[in-house]
Formats: C-alpha cells, structure tokens, sequence
C-alpha cells in the first residue's frame, strides 16, 4: 500500500472515532477532507513527508499545517499519536459494529451511549432483548437487515482477503531473501493457488542459516507473538493494522497466522508442492504415486520398497509430476477438479498476456484519474487498447453521466485518442442493468458507443429467478458487449446476486457477450467456479480491473490467479488477443 492510500486510511479512522467521541464538526471534518484528498493524489507525498517539507505539503489542496504535520509523523515514525490516542479511547468492538453494512457513525455512537453496545456480541445481545427497536429509525426492516448483515460477516469467518494477504506474504519474503544464508523463499498454501480469502500464510524458506532465519521470522516487525520456534517450523500471529484497510468499513481479523517453515533445498519441489496443496490435491496425487509404486511427501518421491533411499524426483515440483507421467499442474488448479486427467499441457493465462483493459473510470464519474493519467499508465503496461467506461446515469452516487455529458465525454475521448501515442483508447459506458433488465441509456446512444459494459449496481437482494431474467435480459441487448461483475458480490461483506449462471453463460455464448472477472480482491466476480463453468462452455472472458484509482491496475494478478483456477487460455479471453481481433469482435456488435 502506498503512503498516501496509508495516511487516507488513517485520516479516516481518525475521523470516525471523531464521530463516536463527539467531537466538534470541524474535527471531523477537516480529517475526513484530509482522507478524500490523499486518496485522490496521484503524487507520492511520502519523500516530501520524510523531509519535513512543510511548506511542499501544504501546495497540496487539502492538506493545512496540522494535517502536513501528521504526515511528517507518519512518515518518520509509521504512526500518527492523535489515532493511538483515540484508539485508547474507542473500544475496538465498537469499530467492529461500524463496520456492519448500513451502520454509521451516528447511529453506532446511539447504541454506544443509550445501550452501552461495545461489541457485535453486545449489539446482537440487545437486539434479542427487543432495545435497539426503541432507538431512532430502528424500524423492524432495518433491524432485519443488520441480523443479516452480522450473520453473512460471521459465516465469513477471520479469513483474510487475497488481495490483502498477498503484500503482508510479499513483504515476508522480500525481507527473508534478505537475511544470509537464503537461498530459496515462497509462499506457498491456499495464497499460491489464488484462493479468494486466506485462512493463514505459509512461508517455506532454504537456508544455509537455520538460526538466522528463524531468529529474523520470529522478531519481524508486526508479531504480536511467538507461537514457536523449531528446528523446522515457527509460526507467530502478525498484526494485521487497521490502517492498512483499503476500505475503511472493511471488517479485517486483528491478526493472522504466518508459519515459516525451513526445508532442505535438495527437497525444494517436493516440499513447495506438498505446502502448496490443496489437500485433497496432494492426496490424489499420493495415490497416483501409490498405484506406480511410488510414495510421495515432503521430501520426494520415492519407490515403495525403498521410501528412505535415493528420490526419484525431488528438487522441483514439475519433476515430480513427470516422473508421475503426469502433467505439470500450475498451483491455482490444484482443486482435485480433474486436473490430473489432463493428457496434455493446458496454456493457462498469464500477467503478461494481458494487452488490454476494458473497464476503466475517471474523473469524469467516480474515478480518480484523469484520461491522460490513465492512458499513461495503460500505455506504460505495453497495453494496445484502453476503454473508459464511466457509470451510466443511474448512478448517481457515483456521478454517472447524463446522456448530454456521455456524448461530450465520447467525442474527448475519440479527440484525444487521435492525439495520443501508442495506445488506442475507445470511448464505453458502464451501463447500469436497472431492476427490470433494461440499460440505463437508450438504443440510439448505446450504440455511439465504442463498448458497453452492462453491470448490476442495485437490486442486489432479489430472488434467484428474477436476478436471473434480469441479467438475461441484459445479455440479449444486440449493443452489450461485456457483463460486468455478474453477480455484484463483495466478498466477506454482501453476497450480491445468485442467478443461474450456467443460463447466462449458454446467453452469453449465443450472442457474443463477454462475462467479466472483475479482478478486485473484493468482488472477483466471476468467481472461480463460474469461470471453469463458462470455459467449458466457450464464452469470452474478459479479466478487467475495474479502474478507480492508478493502484487498481495491480489487481490484474487476482484476476488472473481466478482465471487460472477456472482454467482459462489467453484465446479466450478478450483482454489477450491482439489489436485487430479485438477491435473487429468490438464491432462486429455494431
């Protein structure tokens, strides 16, 4: 996470907690415009913070002599006090209660002082006693969708989000390659094969320095405490800090398990593949092993007759499946979902087929980039094409634009395309797919348009029947060319839709329409499972980031991690094909 994206974060807690002490406005205030303002900077602050540039700082809107201060702090010491302070003051349950979907620091701080609720065990206590329903506007619909709200948080369970687990695992091992004696360093677990939360984190680590890198693991910045310390395996709780939500009312376990594990280096495949799973995985692959008179574990693979004598193969994971007379079977796959059936190499996608992006926002809506930004960036990722889809008018939360702002935004973007290098930018919508299935703009406009992406925003809590039809029905536009994120989910926060998706896949297979991976660690939506449903099928896949900010271009790898648990190949997916064959199925629907 950057520095400004931290010190946004912080801002806003800070604010919150504001909120629940009751302080005056002007506090309040002052550090939520902080917040909004360093979320939307594209300049990095942190040099000038670390060099106590004030009056550098202070150029920036937003951002006065105490706010300039705080950053300095930050920067120096990693924290700002006025938050610890005021976390001293704030039960940390409390935050818990705020982060309920529907809940605000309004109501929050009521149940505080008239019902003493400090925790979401506090506030599930007194809505069984019947006392929220006599605080205001807690009718009895409102008080039904918090009981569901608690309920879908709590079946979610501590996991961890992917996209959130990923930089604490990375940080880990950029630090442990740094420690002497390493020779090797990887994370491995249900991280590496790409799963959308993350119970713990698994580090696997050769060493020439057992001592040294246990001792750097266990005294790492972030452990909250040493849970042990072998010869082979340590495992310490690590603070996850709430300053590093990318969402402030995301609800975030306190700490998370990482075990690091020392291995031989000779046994490095073995030992990856074995930490890798999944379970079931590496059980049908023992029996694989077993049915060839072989054994399998950590350390190899071994004849039978012989489990302690010289490996068959050892040092890497791909020689142990040939040794197997198997396909080598890429981490994400390895769901025992018939992926040791396969009879010959399956070109899975990478980061680097990636050519394209085709949901993108600016600051023409809700994003926080301008076109030039953006095209840059995209340019700079050796992109050929770049689509900017702003929200459609309906939404208006989100500054959609009315139909007279979407031509002018049309005719910008066909302009600065014929002025702009290197990339070719088109001009779309993300049109929102209202309640009854229709499009948020009409025909004659839609079809100004170069690509539309076609989105449920709203409505999320209908019947599976009814969500169904209404996605049908966006579907069979003749003017849709992408499905964005199906089924509107945010994962551990709102289920979104459940329609019956092998329908909308054979929908989308009979009129050409793309279904998306949205690849934010919140949404990736298709989830894995539709994604494997819809490549059996043959529909187009596009893998698209959902572009708001310039840090959103890095979700790409959590699409591309859902896609290759879904088995997707680079030719059928839309964002990998080449200019020409892209841009003639764009408008082929034209």
């Amino acid at each position: 996470m950057s520095f400004n994206q931290n010190a946004s974060l912080i801002f806003s807690r800070i604010a919150q907690m504001l909120e629940l002490l009751g302080s005056d406005r002007f506090r309040v205030n002052a550090a939520n415009k902080a917040s909004r303002e360093l979320k939307a900077l594209t300049a990095d602050l942190e040099p000038l913070a670390r060099a106590e540039d004030t009056k550098a700082l202070t150029t920036h809107d937003g951002i006065g002599k105490g706010t300039a201060a705080k950053l300095i702090e930050l920067a120096q010491s990693g924290t700002i006090s006025e938050h610890d302070e005021l976390a001293t003051r704030v039960p940390a349950g409390l935050m818990e209660v705020l982060s309920i979907p529907g809940l605000g620091p309004k109501t929050v701080k009521l149940m505080w002082d008239d019902l003493k609720i400090e925790s979401i065990a506090d506030l599930k206590s007194e809505i069984d006693k019947g006392t929220v329903a006599d605080l205001p506007r807690m009718g009895a619909k409102t008080i039904e969708n918090i009981t569901a709200a608690i309920q879908f948080m709590e079946s979610s369970g501590d996991r961890l989000h992917l996209g959130l687990a990923m930089p604490i695992a990375n940080r880990i091992i950029e630090y442990m390659q740094s420690i002497q004696g390493t020779i090797k360093a990887q994370y491995a677990g249900s991280l590496r094969r790409g799963e959308e939360t993350i119970g713990d984190i698994d580090i696997l680590i050769a060493t020439t320095d057992p001592d040294a890198a246990r001792d750097a693991f266990t005294t790492i910045q972030g452990v909250t405490r040493i849970l042990a310390s072998g010869e082979t395996k340590s495992s310490i709780r690590y603070a996850i800090s709430t300053e590093n939500q990318r969402f402030k009312d995301l609800a975030v376990p306190a700490e998370i398990q990482i075990d690091l594990r020392i291995v031989p280096d000779e046994s490095w495949g073995a030992a990856l593949a074995y930490f890798t799973g999944s379970k079931d995985h590496n059980v049908a692959l023992r029996k694989a092993a077993l049915k060839q008179g072989m054994t399998l574990n950590e350390y190899g693979l071994f004849q039978s007759k012989d489990p302690e004598g010289t490996p068959i193969a050892c040092h890497t994971e791909e020689a142990i499946y040939i040794a197997l007379n198997l396909e080598p079977v890429a981490p994400p796959m390895r769901q025992d979902r018939g992926e040791l059936a396969l009879k010959e190499h399956l070109p899975l996608i990478e980061l680097t087929d990636i050519k394209a992006d085709l949901h993108t926002h600016t600051t023409d809506s809700d994003g926080k980039l301008s076109l030039e930004e953006s095209a840059t960036i995209a340019r700079d990722r050796d992109f050929h094409t770049l689509a900017i889809t702003d929200h459609s008018q309906s939404s208006a939360i989100a500054n959609g634009l009315k139909p007279d702002r979407l031509r002018k935004q049309i005719k910008a973007i066909h302009d600065f395309n014929n002025s702009f290098e290197g990339l070719h930018i088109i001009a779309g919508s993300e049109v929102d797919i209202l309640v009854d299935g229709s499009l948020d703009y009409d025909d004659d406009l839609l079809n100004e348009l170069d690509i539309v992406v076609a989105s449920p925003h709203a409505g999320l809590r209908a019947k599976p029947k009814q969500a169904t039809k209404r996605l049908l029905k966006a579907i069979c536009h003749p003017s849709v060319h992408i499905l964005g994120h199906p089924t509107g989910r945010l994962i551990q926060r709102r289920a979104g839709l459940e329609p019956d998706i092998t329908e909308l896949i054979a929908a989308a297979v009979e009129h050409d329409v793309a279904l998306e991976i949205n690849s934010h660690w919140m949404r990736l939506d298709l989830r894995d499972t539709h994604v494997r449903a819809a490549v059996e099928a043959g529909c187009k896949i596009a893998i698209n980031c959902d572009v708001h900010n310039a840090s959103d271009y890095d979700n790409i790898i959590y699409g591309i991690l859902t896609a290759q648990r879904g088995w997707l190949t680079p030719d059928q997916c839309i964002n990998a094909w080449d200019h020409d064959r892209l841009h003639t199925w764009l408008k082929s629907k034209r």
